[in-house]
Formats: structure tokens, C-alpha cells, sequence
């Protein structure tokens, strides 16, 4: 039996957390929550996940920081940006610091799987 896959969602709406929090759970995963973008970086370090959900317009340490922070304390940690106001420019930024892919908000279900099987694969 595989254990859950751990899975660190953040962004500062709390709405949008528990519509992913629902998302993630039908899919199994364990889900751990994080309001901004320093709480996040904290997260990461506290539950080691498998996979991080991160705003990119987050308070305190926007979520392209918080991304590049968390690269620093675990290169092979696996993020996928998530954005109602993204633009090319911060899609590539995104990119260029590592994330594994950009999700454009209003999501669907079907882009959070595929999200979440991109996380499955990249396991190292």
C-alpha cells in the first residue's frame, strides 16, 4: 500500500484552500496548509512534502520568493504555481526558479490530477 502523498497548499484565500484541500483529499493525499508566502517556506521545512500549491500573489513573501527560497532549502522540491493574475512574464520567472508547472485559477479537477500525477513523476 503506498503511503499518502503529502501535499502543501498555499495561498492567502481561504476559500481557494479549501476547494484544493477538498480536490486533493479525493485524490488520497495528506494536505498541509500555509496562509502566505513565509508561513509556506516554514511549512515546507516542518512536513517535507511531496508536493507544493503555491500562489503567486501571496502577503509577506510573494509566492516567486517563497518558490526561490524553497529551491534553495530543496532543489528537487516539486511546486506548481497557481494564479488568477498571471502573466507570461511571471509564468516563465516561475518556471526559470524551477516550478514544475502553472496553473491559470479558475482551475478544474481535471488539471489538479494532472498536477498531481506531474508530482508523482518527478519523484525522485
Amino acid at each position: 500500500m503506498h503511503k499518502p502523498l503529502k501535499i502543501l497548499i498555499s495561498d492567502d484565500s481561504l476559500l481557494l484552500r479549501k476547494k484544493l484541500r477538498a480536490e486533493l483529499e479525493k485524490l488520497s493525499c495528506e494536505v498541509f496548509e500555509a496562509k502566505d508566502g513565509q508561513e509556506v517556506i516554514e511549512a515546507y521545512v516542518q512536513f517535507c512534502p511531496d508536493g507544493v500549491f503555491m500562489d503567486i500573489v501571496m502577503p509577506k513573501v510573494s509566492g516567486l520568493d517563497a518558490l526561490k527560497k524553497i529551491k534553495e532549502i530543496d532543489n528537487k522540491a516539486r511546486v506548481i504555481m497557481l494564479s488568477s493574475t498571471g502573466t507570461a512574464t511571471k509564468l516563465l520567472e516561475a518556471l526559470k526558479l524551477g516550478a514544475i508547472d502553472f496553473i491559470q485559477k479558475p482551475y478544474n479537477s481535471n488539471q489538479i490530477v494532472k498536477a498531481v500525477n506531474d508530482i508523482i513523476r518527478k519523484e525522485p
